[in-house]
């Protein structure tokens, strides 16, 4: 995600203040959670996005899988380089695979356009053809029976790849811009029977969207069986290695009890990324802190529980089950 919706969070290690980026997307009044309410067990998705997106990021996410902490990706469906992750998650089930439903083109000259024919969604193309390139353009332009379009075209090319998908989640956070792109999300996921990015946060709502509405949404997911987040980590501060490690880590302690998504976006700082974004660096960086042995020992040392997406959501379902027999 390279923007969205934020809430700011401090965190206090020592004397030293450290500011981080926790997304806020997603924000939700009265959720309820999948884990049972005395776990005080704090579950971390270490999660990486734009998978699809070119090579570098193909390659480095994949690396970060096999060969760091990583256990979970998602998919940016539209973009060219798919097909090579694609044969990636085909010829490794295993994996936790979700699709990063995709409805902005946001780089000034590496752009795409949707999966549903444009001429069937024109409301969310540009004068040049190409997806929007900012969150606020998809909200004042775009139709919501073409946003259910394009995402469910999405939903369906990957099930064609043959992709074992587990999850649903969102680039630039473009389907909380209105409720009834929200409202279509959750219901492709309820109709998919698949989890959506969804995070709780006790008295707040989203702004300028309805809380009664986002509430019935919450309950919609909790009787599917759906799980719902406690809680989404993002760092956007520091391209240098040592103090986005540092962040991460103080981000990791003052985890609390529940499920969390810590998102990282990897990355091989060459020229194709180079040439596509300015946060090569910072997608390096994330890349090679999550593959390094020293930062995933101090990880491995935290009270934290590693879980994916498919593991979320058998808690869900086991929870859903326990109440329905009570």
């Amino acid at each position: 995600m390279a923007s969205g919706l934020y809430i700011n969070f401090l965190i206090v290690s020592g004397v030293k203040m450290l500011r981080f980026l926790t997304l806020f997307t997603f924000t939700l009044c009265f959720a309820v959670t999948a884990r049972a309410e005395d776990d005080q067990t704090r579950y971390v998705i270490i999660h990486a996005d734009d998978a699809g997106m070119c090579h570098s990021v193909n390659m480095a996410t994949i690396d970060s899988i096999e060969n760091g902490i990583v256990n979970s990706s998602s998919i940016m469906v539209p973009c060219p380089w798919l097909k090579e992750y694609a044969e990636y998650c085909v010829n490794n089930p295993e994996g936790d695979y979700g699709l990063h439903l995709t409805l902005n083109s946001e780089w000034g000259t590496y752009r795409w356009t949707s999966v549903a024919p444009p001429s069937e969604v024109p409301s969310l193309h540009d004068p040049e053809g190409y997806m929007w390139g900012n969150l606020g353009d998809v909200a004042k332009h775009g139709l919501n029976n073409e946003v259910e379009k394009e995402l469910r075209a999405q939903i369906e090319r990957a099930l064609a790849f043959k992709i074992p998908v587990s999850h649903l989640d969102t680039h630039m956070g473009t389907v909380a811009a209105r409720q009834d792109f929200l409202e279509t999300y959750v219901n492709l996921g309820v109709e998919y029977n698949l989890p959506v990015l969804f995070v709780r946060f006790s008295n707040q709502a989203f702004p300028g969207l309805n809380a009664k509405k986002v509430a019935e949404l919450v309950d919609r997911l909790d009787s599917n069986g759906l799980p719902v987040l406690d809680n989404l980590v993002q760092i956007y501060s520091e391209n240098d290695y040592d103090k986005r490690e540092q962040l991460y880590l103080d981000a990791f302690e003052a985890l609390k009890p529940g499920v969390t998504q810590v998102i990282v976006h990897c990355g091989y700082a060459d020229d194709e990324l180079r040439a596509v974004t300015s946060s090569a660096e910072r997608r390096d960086a994330d890349h090679s802190i999550f593959t390094d042995p020293e930062f995933i020992e101090k990880i491995e040392a935290m009270d934290v529980k590693l879980i994916t997406w498919k593991e979320f959501h058998e808690m869900a379902k086991a929870k859903l089950q326990t109440a329905k027999s009570k």
